[in-house]
C-alpha cells in the first residue's frame, strides 16, 4: 500500500512547529487522507540545544535528515513561511524530485526585491532587540505578536500558548542571529516544481510586494490577503488552507486538459482552469 500524501510545514525566524497551532488538524480536514508533518530548524522549538545553522542549505540537509528518520520517502509537498519558505525554496530547487509541491507565506528573496522590502529594517531590528533585552518572557512575545498579527480573534489564548512554548524551549539570541544570517545571504534560483505564493498586504516584516515580485519571474500563480499580517497562518488558517485546496485542484485539472481536449475541448477545459483563479501554476 502506498503512503498518503504528506504535507511537511517549516516556520521562520526563531518560530516553531508550536506555533502552527490548529493549522495542522485543519488541514488534515480539508485534505482527506493527507499527513501532515511539522519540522523545526536547528535551535528552534524540540531542537532548540542545537546551533542554528547561518545557510539555508545546511537546514535543508538537516530537514532531509529528519524526514529520513521518521521513515518518509516523498515526494512531499512543502509549505513554508518566512525563513521556513527559503528552506522550502532551496529544498525545491536542489532535490526537485523529492518535493511534489511548494507553497511560500510572506517570503522575500534576493535578487527578486530589495533589502529593505524583504525585511523591513525597523520592526526586524525590534525583533532582534526583544532577544536581547532581558524582559519578561511574556512581554517580549506579546511585543512580536503585535508585529506579526493583524487579525487573530482569542489574543490572549495565544499569547499564553506562545509564552508556554517560549519557556519550554528558549531560542538563544545567537541562533536568532545565525538564522537571520541564513535569510540575508540567500539567492535561490528559480525551483522546478509546482508553486504557489501567498502573502498579506498589511504585513510589517516582509512587504506583500516581495511575492509579487517572485510571482511575475517565476510565472507562478500569487494569492494576497489584503487584512492579515506577518503570521497569515494564524491570521486566517480558514484561507489559506482553502487557499491550498483551490491549488490542487487547479493542478488536477491541468493535468487533465489533455484527455479533457479529446473529449470537451482544449478551450474548453482552459476555462474552467481560468475560472479557478489560479492559471500558470
Amino acid at each position: 500500500m502506498s503512503e498518503p500524501a504528506c504535507w511537511v510545514l517549516l516556520r521562520g525566524l526563531t518560530r516553531e512547529s508550536g506555533h502552527w497551532a490548529e493549522f495542522p488538524a485543519l488541514l488534515e480536514r480539508e485534505l482527506p487522507g493527507v499527513r501532515v508533518l511539522s519540522l523545526d530548524l536547528p535551535g528552534n522549538g524540540s531542537l532548540y540545544r542545537q546551533a542554528s545553522p547561518s545557510h539555508v542549505a545546511e537546514m535543508v540537509e538537516c530537514c532531509r535528515s529528519e524526514l529520513a528518520r521518521r521513515g518518509l520517502r516523498g515526494p512531499v509537498h512543502l509549505l513554508g513561511m518566512s525563513l521556513g519558505g527559503m528552506v522550502a525554496c532551496d529544498w525545491s530547487l536542489r532535490y526537485p524530485g523529492e518535493v511534489a509541491g511548494t507553497v511560500l507565506i510572506n517570503t522575500g528573496l534576493r535578487p527578486y526585491s530589495p533589502l529593505l522590502r524583504r525585511m523591513r529594517p525597523l520592526n526586524y531590528w525590534k525583533l532582534l532587540a526583544l532577544g536581547a533585552l532581558r524582559l519578561g518572557v511574556r512581554w517580549r512575545e506579546a511585543r512580536v505578536l503585535a508585529l506579526t498579527s493583524r487579525m487573530v480573534h482569542e489574543p490572549r489564548t495565544v499569547l499564553e500558548n506562545w509564552v508556554a512554548l517560549q519557556r519550554q524551549h528558549p531560542v538563544a539570541l545567537r541562533n536568532g542571529l545565525r538564522q537571520l544570517l541564513a535569510a540575508l545571504r540567500y539567492r535561490p534560483g528559480r525551483p522546478r516544481v509546482p508553486m504557489l505564493l501567498l502573502c498579506s498586504q498589511a504585513d510589517g516584516l516582509v512587504d506583500w510586494r516581495c511575492s509579487q515580485a517572485l510571482s511575475r519571474a517565476w510565472g507562478v500563480p500569487l494569492r494576497l490577503h489584503t487584512e492579515a499580517g506577518h503570521d497569515l497562518v494564524l491570521d486566517d488558517p480558514l484561507w489559506v488552507a482553502q487557499a491550498l485546496v483551490d491549488w490542487l485542484r487547479a493542478r488536477q485539472m491541468h493535468a487533465a486538459l489533455p484527455a479533457m481536449a479529446g473529449a470537451a475541448g482544449a478551450a474548453d477545459a482552459r476555462g474552467l482552469v481560468a475560472r479557478s483563479g489560479l492559471a500558470g501554476t
